[in-house]
């Protein structure tokens, strides 16, 4: 008889009764100046591309040079106890805060982000600097799809077919040196295209940062693709970062460049809310967010509250990156 044993992150979800949340941090954003950002994205929506480009916005198989590699083997100790949210939903329904404040902003207006050629760099602290393009990266990567859950932490979830490669593999790809600690992630900047950008009292481009012990763990993944395709520019085109055991915010999207550091950078969020934002951002639903319980999820797609888990689930591959950091605010 075949016993299977399941992941730490393959538990069975129970319905509790659904509590009143506050599911987004637009008001946050407002409270930055996003009153006047909202009002720039809206001026670009007014274009005639915009108002032909309902539908989400992707690059066919023809003009994206990639696509053939698709679809990746799946990794199938990758995978959890609950339905793979319909790509609908996850194409149209995500923050990008570059292309407006609202959930559907993003599949209307990341259509005019120009991702071909697209450039990468690895600076500071690495062996000797160099830049690559996307195209050269993928193909000298050991490519697979994998299944994780992804926690935002406005309260709601999804789970998703990723497609990508271990993270760690980039790091070997791109030879930091003894000293360096952290991985500094910048996304794009094109203020042509995002006019959002021009408000010089947010903190573009939008920065990310690990440390080198979280971007060599084996959860952490590098995306290129969802859906057994390349990946939806609204979704974080042509390259992205997953950390399925940190709230979604983590994840950067678009990122062109990546800098080693013995220094922890200030992230995005930190600098735009740094009584609600931290380096660290581990799901932990006993950790409430200042203005939020962080105690269950809405699980997009579904109309169902489940109880959120510690580390999202995945706290057999990650606690012990933080044992030695108790005095850190390592969930919020």
């Amino acid at each position: 008889m075949l016993i299977r044993t399941r992941r730490g992150w393959e538990i069975p979800e129970r319905l509790v009764v659904p509590e009143e949340l506050v599911m987004s941090r637009r008001r946050l954003l407002k409270g930055a100046g996003a009153l006047a950002l909202a009002g720039a994205v809206a001026a670009c929506d007014n274009s005639n591309e915009t108002q032909n480009s309902a539908a989400p916005a992707r690059q066919t198989a023809e003009s994206d040079p990639t696509a053939s590699l698709y679809p990746f083997k799946h990794n199938a100790a990758y995978t959890v106890d609950r339905a793979i949210t319909p790509e609908s939903i996850v194409a149209s329904y995500n923050n990008y805060y570059e292309f407006g404040v609202e959930k559907d902003d993003p599949v209307h207006n990341a259509g005019r982000l120009p991702i071909r050629p697209w450039e990468i760099s690895f600076e500071g602290m690495v062996e000797k600097p160099f830049k690559t393009d996307f195209d050269t990266l993928i193909k000298a990567m050991p490519l697979e799809e994998r299944v994780y859950r992804h926690r935002c932490v406005e309260a709601w979830s999804f789970v998703a077919p990723w497609s990508g490669f271990a993270m760690k593999a980039l790091m070997d790809y791109a030879k930091p040196v003894s000293g360096a600690k952290y991985v500094v992630m910048k996304s794009w900047l094109n203020t042509d295209v995002a006019p959002a950008q021009n408000m010089v009292w947010v903190p573009w481009p939008y920065t990310e940062g690990l440390t080198l012990e979280e971007a060599n763990n084996e959860l952490a993944f590098m995306v290129t693709g969802a859906y057994a395709k390349p990946l939806p520019k609204q979704n974080g085109a042509p390259l992205r970062l997953v950390t399925p055991w940190k709230y979604g915010f983590k994840s950067t999207k678009g990122i062109p460049r990546f800098i080693f550091t013995d220094e922890r950078p200030k992230t995005y969020w930190m600098a735009l809310g740094p009584d609600e934002y931290g380096f660290w951002a581990n799901v932990n639903p006993a950790v409430p967010h200042p203005r939020w319980s962080q105690s269950s999820e809405e699980v997009l797609g579904t109309g169902e509250r489940v109880p959120t888990q510690l580390y999202n689930g995945y706290g057999a591959q990650v606690a012990s990156l933080y044992s030695n950091l108790k005095d850190e605010r390592l969930y919020m």
